[in-house]
Formats: structure tokens, sequence, C-alpha cells
């Protein structure tokens, strides 16, 4: 007869330290990637040190552009600046991650 058993496994998250254009920096959780066109994209929350401050946050969810680096020719994170482009990645995410986040839909 075959045994079930359910193994302890450690749970590791995913962690980014990002520098902002003042210098602060702020850490986040890479909850998704993905691949679409030829470029490579990924999701991410905030992390918060504060359990009280994490739960009074809407925590936004951050998308990025991974591109290499000219100059070292290591991959870096940019913002998407174009609308089309962002549209398509931030539909892909949002309908990967329906099931674990909830979403609110910006009105302009």
């Amino acid at each position: 007869m075959a045994e079930n058993k359910l193994e302890n496994q450690d749970y590791e998250q995913d962690l980014l330290t990002l520098t902002d254009e003042d210098g602060q920096e702020h850490e986040f959780e890479v909850v998704d990637a993905v691949d679409l066109d030829d470029e490579r994209y990924l999701a991410l929350v905030p992390v918060f040190s504060d359990p009280q401050e994490s739960l009074e946050d809407s925590a936004d969810l951050v998308i990025l552009k991974v591109v290499p680096d000219e100059e070292s020719g290591e991959e870096i994170l940019q913002t998407i600046d174009d609308d089309d482009e962002f549209g398509r990645v931030a539909d892909l995410f949002m309908e990967r991650l329906e099931d674990t986040f909830e979403f609110e839909e910006d009105e302009e």
C-alpha cells in the first residue's frame, strides 16, 4: 500500500531590493514571472517589516521588464513606458494571479 506523506517544505520568498530615484531602498517579493514576445517581465509586491503596515497598505502590484544593462551586460529591471505593452503584460499577470490576489480596477 502506498503511503501519502506530506513533507515539511521550506518556503523561501524571492526577494529583491530596489533603489528609487531618491536613493531609498525598498524590498519587494517576486510573485510571478512571465515571458511574452521574447521579453521577460516580473510581478512584484512590496514587503513590509511591520505586519501592521502590511495590513494597512493596499500593496500595489509592480510590473517591471527585465532588460540587459548595456554597460555591464547584467540584467536590470526597468519600468514599462509603452502603454500597450504594459496593458498586455498587466492583463496577463492579473489573469495568472487572480486566485492569489484581489485586484481593483483603476478608474480614470
